[in-house]
């Protein structure tokens, strides 16, 4: 003869169904925390790209400011055969100008030797997610003003 078996005591079916719940909500809080830390990627992509677009804009208005003021020859020179040279009171006026035109701020400067023309130009980003302010970009270009033939 085998041993009887002691009754197993049975459970209230309230005990049974509080054991099956006892992680609820530890898959929402998983979400929760990926969504948040996907969110902080995109912010930073969105924000770091525009960041970035703001600095070619930049970059790209003081090339053509400092190829406009690269382009103002002496004209009275030039028919006449003395050679090419560069109208350095000009050549600002012509980098400004194309500052103006572009709806940029920036500065125009000649060196020291006259040979360069050099154009600096400051724009800011305002970031559309991440906190602190505006961002400040510049971007910076040079032309030769003299003639190198």
């Amino acid at each position: 003869m085998t041993a009887a078996r002691p009754p197993v005591p049975s459970r209230p079916r309230g005990v049974l169904a509080a054991a099956r719940r006892n992680d609820d909500g530890s898959m929402s809080l998983f979400v929760l925390v990926t969504i948040v830390g996907l969110l902080a990627i995109a912010a930073l992509v969105i924000d770091g790209g525009g960041k970035l677009r703001a600095l070619s804009h930049a970059e790209g208005v003081a090339q053509e400011a400092a190829r406009a003021g690269g382009q103002a020859i002496d004209a009275g020179k030039a028919i006449s055969g003395q050679g090419i040279t560069v109208d350095r009171n000009a050549a600002v006026a012509a980098a400004r100008s194309y500052l103006s035109a572009a709806g940029a701020s920036g500065t125009v400067t000649v060196s020291d030797d006259g040979a360069s023309l050099k154009v600096t130009v400051s724009e800011t980003y305002s970031p559309k997610f991440l906190p602190g302010g505006d961002w400040s970009v510049s971007g910076r270009a040079s032309a030769d003003l003299v003639y190198r033939g």
